[in-house]
C-alpha cells in the first residue's frame, strides 16, 4: 500500500518515478476546496514547493470541486492510504466539522482559509479577511483625504465567508468616515471576466465613482480591462490577493493596472513548516496562526520582495527581553511566569521581566525602563486594553519592537505592536455559553445568569463577554441579570455573590464567572448561604487550575473553559524567530480543553497550577 501511495504521491507532485525517491517518513494528505481558483492554485504551488525542500515527505492532492459531500469521501479516502496528517481546505466550514472532529480523533489536522466550529482540530492557518478588509478601508480613507469620495466595492456573494468578513472590516472603518459612499455589486463567482462584463454594463454609473474596490485582484484586473479605453479609465483600483505571477496582484502593481493590493496569504508554506513541527512533536505549537498581510503599492513594492527573498540569519548571542508582566494575581499568572522564565533559558533568552502588580502606570513605566536599557524586544501583558498609544511610540521610535501575551490593547494604529500570543478569549466567552446551552434547560422559566467580570477594561473581560454574549444572544431562553466586576480575584468573587445574596432573594440558576479564582470565591459565599453549588446553581469558569478540576470533581463546578497559561514556548519562539529576520503572523493562538465531569479526573493530575 505505501509503495503505491508514494507513486501516487510522486505523481502528484511531479516526481518522475517513485524508485527516485529517497525513503519516506511521512506521508501528509491535502483535501482542496477546489483546484480552480486562482487562490487555491497558488496555495497548491506554495505547499508543493515547501513540500520540495523536505525530501522525508509526501503530498496526497485530492480536489473536492467545491462539493462538500464529495470533500467528505475524499478525506475518507485520504485515511484509507494512511496518511501521517491531513491538510483541509474546508468547501463550507460547518459542513465538514463532524468529519475533520472525527480524523483529528486518530491523526493530526492542520485547517486552512476557513476554520471550522470548536477545536477539535491541531492547527488553523489563515488570513484575517476582516483585517484584510479594514486595511483596504484606512487605504481609500486615506486616498480621500478627507474629501467626498465614492467607492464601488465588488464582492463575493453571501456564501464566501471571506468577502462577508472584508465587508465588515470596510464598514467597519466608513463608519467612522461619513463622507464615504459605498456602492456594493456582487460577483458571484468572483472571476475576472464576470467582474470586467459587470462593471462594463454600470458604464455611466461610473462618472461619480472615485475608487473600486475588488475581493480579489483577479475581479480589479477585470475591471480596469471594462474602463482602460473610456472616460473611466482614471480611476483607482484596489485588489486583494498580492500574488506573484502572470496577472498576480504584484503584476498588476509594477504594470500601473491597479494602485493598490492587500495581500491575503495562502498559508500553504507554513502549512507544510507547521506539519513538520508536528510531526516530530516539536514543542511550542499554537492552535492558530493567523497571517499577516500587507499594503502593497507602487511605492514600497520593491522593498516587499526584497522582503520575501531574505532567508533567516543565525542569532549569534542571547536576546535580551524585557517583560511588563501585569502581575501575580492568581494561579493561572503564577504558572504563566513560569513558563515564559523556563521558556526563556530553553531558547537562550536573557529574560528580564517587571511584575506591575496590576497597575497600568508601572507597566509604562517598566516599559520605559526597557526602552533606556535598550532592549532587543519587549513584551507586555496589558492590565487594561487602553492608553498605551505614547509609551508604544516611544518604543518605536527607538526602534525596539513590541509583542504582547496573553491579553491584546485596542490601538488605532497596529503597527505600534507586532503580534498577540494567548488565548481567543471570545471562543472561550462562546464556549462557556454553548456548554450552559447544552446543559441548563429552561423548561420552566428563562435562565437566570449572574455574570461575575474579570478587570473592567482588561482584553480577556472584554472578550470573554462579548464570546458569551453572542452566543446567548441566538436564544431568548438565557439572560443575564447582573454583570459585576470581581477582579478576577478569590475575594472579589465571593464579594459579588455576598452583594448580590444581601439585596436579593437567590434566584440565579447560572454563574458564569471570567476566571477559576472567582468562581472559587462564588463557591464559597454560596455555600457559607447554604446554597448548593454545582447543583442549586450550575457554575462555568474559565481558566483550568487545579482547585477548579478538583472542584469538578467535588460537584461544586460544573465546566471550566481552559485558557493556556503554558504561552512561553510560543512567545520564545516567536522572539527568536523576529530577531533571525522572520515575520511574525498577526496573531498567534494557543491550544485550550473544557473540562466537565467526564474528564476531569482524566485531566487533575497533569494539572500543574
Amino acid at each position: 500500500m505505501l509503495a503505491a501511495l508514494v507513486f501516487l504521491a510522486a505523481l502528484l507532485v511531479g516526481c518522475a518515478a517513485s524508485d527516485t525517491l529517497p525513503p519516506v517518513t511521512y506521508v501528509i494528505g491535502i483535501s482542496q476546496a477546489n483546484m480552480r481558483e486562482p487562490w487555491r492554485l497558488v496555495l497548491t504551488r506554495e505547499l508543493q514547493e515547501e513540500a520540495a525542500k523536505h525530501p522525508e515527505i509526501r503530498l496526497v492532492f485530492v480536489d473536492a470541486t467545491q462539493d462538500s459531500d464529495k470533500q467528505i469521501k475524499d478525506i475518507e479516502r485520504l485515511l484509507g492510504y494512511g496518511i501521517d496528517l491531513l491538510i483541509v481546505s474546508p468547501c463550507d466550514a460547518k459542513q465538514l466539522t463532524p468529519i475533520i472532529s472525527e480524523v483529528y480523533q486518530d491523526i493530526p489536522v492542520i485547517v486552512l482559509d476557513r476554520v471550522v466550529e470548536g477545536y477539535d482540530y491541531t492547527l488553523f492557518i489563515g488570513p484575517d479577511n476582516e483585517s484584510i478588509g479594514k486595511q483596504a478601508g484606512e487605504a481609500i480613507v486615506n486616498m480621500a483625504g478627507g474629501q467626498a469620495f465614492s467607492v464601488l466595492e465588488l464582492r463575493g456573494g453571501a456564501n464566501s465567508q471571506a468577502s462577508v468578513s472584508r465587508s465588515r472590516g470596510l464598514e467597519g472603518v466608513f463608519a467612522r468616515h461619513p463622507h464615504i459612499r459605498t456602492q456594493v455589486v456582487v460577483v458571484e463567482n468572483e472571476t475576472r471576466d464576470a467582474a470586467e462584463d459587470i462593471v462594463a454594463s454600470l458604464d455611466g454609473q461610473l462618472a461619480d465613482v472615485d475608487v473600486i474596490f475588488a475581493h480579489n485582484d483577479y475581479m480589479a484586473l477585470g475591471a480596469h480591462r471594462a474602463i482602460r479605453n473610456g472616460p473611466n479609465a482614471a480611476k483607482k483600483i484596489i485588489g486583494v490577493d498580492g500574488f506573484a505571477g502572470q496577472d498576480g496582484g504584484l503584476e498588476l502593481i509594477r504594470k500601473g493596472v491597479i494602485d493598490e493590493t492587500i495581500t491575503s496569504p495562502t498559508g500553504g508554506r507554513e502549512a507544510i513548516q507547521f506539519s513538520l513541527d508536528i510531526l516530530k512533536r516539536v514543542s511550542g505549537v499554537p492552535k492558530q496562526v493567523i497571517l499577516r498581510s500587507h499594503n502593497i503599492t507602487e511605492a514600497n513594492i520593491e522593498s516587499y520582495e526584497r522582503s520575501l527573498d531574505k532567508a533567516p540569519r543565525a542569532l549569534t548571542g542571547p536576546v535580551r527581553v524585557g517583560y511588563a508582566q501585569v502581575g501575580t494575581e492568581s494561579g493561572w499568572r503564577i504558572a504563566n511566569n513560569s513558563s515564559i522564565r523556563e521558556a526563556a533559558i530553553d531558547f537562550n533568552v536573557e529574560l528580564t521581566m517587571i511584575d506591575a502588580n496590576q497597575v497600568q502606570g508601572k507597566q509604562i513605566e517598566a516599559v520605559r525602563t526597557f526602552i533606556e536599557q535598550e532592549m532587543d524586544v519587549i513584551v507586555i501583558s496589558p492590565v487594561i486594553d487602553s492608553g498605551w498609544e505614547p509609551v508604544l511610540r516611544e518604543a518605536k521610535r527607538a526602534g525596539i519592537p513590541v509583542l504582547l501575551s496573553d491579553r491584546n490593547i485596542s490601538t488605532g494604529d497596529d503597527d505600534l505592536f507586532l503580534t498577540y500570543i494567548g488565548a481567543d478569549f471570545i471562543e472561550e466567552g462562546r464556549r462557556a455559553m454553548r456548554w450552559v446551552e447544552a446543559n441548563v434547560s429552561p423548561d420552566k422559566h428563562p435562565v437566570r445568569i449572574l455574570e461575575l467580570m474579570g478587570t473592567i477594561g482588561a482584553t480577556p473581560t472584554i472578550e470573554r463577554k462579548a464570546g458569551f454574549e453572542a452566543v446567548l444572544a441566538e436564544n431568548g431562553s438565557y439572560s443575564i441579570v447582573e454583570s459585576i466586576s470581581g477582579d478576577y480575584t478569590i475575594e472579589g468573587g465571593r464579594r459579588v455573590v455576598e452583594n448580590y445574596l444581601r439585596w436579593n432573594a437567590w434566584d440565579i440558576d447560572v454563574i458564569f464567572a471570567h476566571n477559576d479564582d472567582m468562581a472559587l470565591g462564588a463557591i464559597q459565599a454560596l455555600e457559607s448561604a447554604g446554597i448548593r453549588p454545582g447543583e442549586d446553581v450550575k457554575i462555568v469558569s474559565v481558566d483550568g487550575t487545579k482547585r477548579a478540576i478538583k472542584a469538578i470533581i467535588d460537584g461544586k463546578l460544573n465546566c471550566v473553559v481552559e485558557c493556556n497559561p503554558f504561552l512561553g514556548p510560543q512567545l520564545m519562539k516567536a522572539v527568536t524567530d523576529l530577531m533571525s529576520g522572520k515575520e511574525l503572523p498577526l496573531r498567534i493562538i494557543t491550544d485550550e480543553k473544557v473540562f466537565t465531569r467526564e474528564n476531569a479526573e482524566e485531566e487533575l493530575p497533569g494539572r500543574s497550577y
